[in-house]
């Protein structure tokens, strides 16, 4: 079978998600183009070679509605006849394109394809295309009579049922910082990072977050009306112990093994397997590890085969219980930080993730990388690349 290949991998630095943020004054559509202008000049690409744009958006209205993929990408000076199309499979949505545009490759439908994301949460804040709307549906209800939860609420739930205490949560939030801001220190984003209107560093990296911070501040969830459903909950769960709102955007180059050779483009790394996996709505989050377990058994490997994880930060829970489930080194783990330092731009994280993988992987001379993302309404995608 064909290899599909990662060909480049770039993303913007993160800027944070509110008015005033560094990016905010950056037209998502806009975003977009500028990573996916990139991959094309940075690999000296003809993009009237690629067969389909496949990018992640979650907030699919105002500027980022009727397809922000096709605008961005003819923003980005892309011949008409390259088509695009936009996905939601919600914190997930690019690492899904990603894998869409992968297993075009594979079955031969595609010879070169993007995938990418883009989130502008300064722009487009996350909930503003529900608009108060009922989103469950009388069926939905006779199923769960209870109603389902804000996600805040399921990590709460999740912090109980691991038993991880406040005090592991905030020094898990403050190592992302400190391995984030080593990695910017270093150089160690630059080779990843697409400069937008001269913004080239991470906004969302507080190097000097230290765990006694951390412990000052209080609960973010406990306002929520679903919390008196649930009463076991204690509240551990703060803004620094959960990824900030994030306006970003990324994109991948993915082609066969032999267009590559035949353009000659050099692959950095392969994709070996995928998973996606439903999991319980309610806990929602916690769909990382059956998605880790099916990725690992379709590629054959065990996780201590993994030289390199990435588990999206959403928030401190998800990788620690992902971890103490999989008896995962916590070396290994987002060991350039995650989104509670690097943040999270919701359609945009997937392909950022994988940009930070990528790279690690060829700064330590690792072979398999490994990241998984938890997803809104119960689902986790899950992917292990190797690296050439």
């Amino acid at each position: 079978m064909n290899d599909a290949v990662i060909v480049d991998v770039v993303r913007t630095a993160s800027g944070k998600g509110k008015p005033g943020g560094a990016l905010s004054g950056h037209h998502p559509a806009d975003l977009l183009a500028t990573v996916l202008a990139a991959l094309v000049e940075r690999n000296d690409l003809d993009p009237t070679l690629v067969d389909d744009v496949i990018g992640g958006c979650v907030t699919q209205s105002g500027e980022q509605a009727l397809n922000v993929t096709r605008t961005a990408l003819l923003a980005a000076g892309f011949p008409e006849s390259v088509p695009a199309t936009t996905v939601d499979r919600q914190c997930g949505s690019s690492q899904q394109a990603a894998h869409f545009a992968a297993q075009g490759v594979l079955a031969g439908a595609y010879d070169i394809a993007i995938a990418c994301g883009v989130e502008s949460m300064s722009r487009v804040p996350m909930f503003s295309s529900v608009g108060g709307a009922d989103t469950s549906g009388e069926l939905l209800r006779r199923r769960y009579p209870e109603g389902l939860v804000q996600q805040g609420i399921s990590a709460e739930l999740l912090a109980v049922r691991w038993k991880l205490e406040r005090a592991e949560l905030d020094e898990f939030a403050a190592r992302s910082h400190r391995r984030a801001a080593a990695t910017a220190a270093s150089g160690g984003f630059d080779r990843e990072i697409v400069p937008v209107g001269g913004h080239a560093a991470d906004e969302t990296i507080r190097a000097a977050t230290t765990v006694e911070q951390l412990a000052g501040l209080k609960p973010a969830f406990t306002g929520l009306s679903d919390a008196e459903r649930y009463p076991e909950i204690d509240w551990r769960i703060t803004a620094g112990s959960s990824s900030p709102y994030t306006d970003g955007a990324s994109a991948a180059l993915i082609a066969s093994a032999a267009t590559a050779e035949r353009l000659g483009l050099r692959p950095r790394a392969r994709f070996r397997s995928f998973a996606v996996t439903g999991s319980d709505p309610l806990l929602m989050l916690d769909g990382v590890v059956p998605a880790t377990r099916k990725v690992l058994d379709r590629a054959g490997l065990s996780i201590d085969a993994i030289e390199a994880y990435e588990v999206n930060e959403a928030f401190a829970p998800v990788p620690l219980l992902w971890q103490r489930a999989l008896g995962a080194d916590p070396g290994r783990l987002n060991p350039r930080g995650g989104a509670i330092a690097l943040g999270h731009p919701l359609g945009a994280s997937g392909t950022r993730l994988l940009a930070t993988l990528v790279n690690h992987l060829e700064a330590t001379g690792g072979r398999y990388g490994l990241q998984t993302m938890c997803e809104g309404g119960g689902m986790a995608n899950a992917t292990i690349i190797e690296r050439i």
